[in-house]
């Protein structure tokens, strides 16, 4: 599954730092709220810290 940001967040998603949105982008996820933007970045720094 590829990721997808839908275009309510895109604006979201954009203003975030290259490396950071590779990141996200690496998880595979559909971003289509900001709910899901916050939950996928809750998940890369539980990721982090383990």
């Amino acid at each position: 599954m590829a990721s997808y940001v839908g275009p309510a967040v895109r604006d979201k998603f954009e203003s975030l730092s290259t490396e950071l949105k590779d990141c996200i982008l690496e998880y595979n996820v559909r971003l289509n709220t900001i709910q899901d933007l916050i939950n996928v970045l809750e998940k890369i720094v539980a990721d982090g810290e383990s």
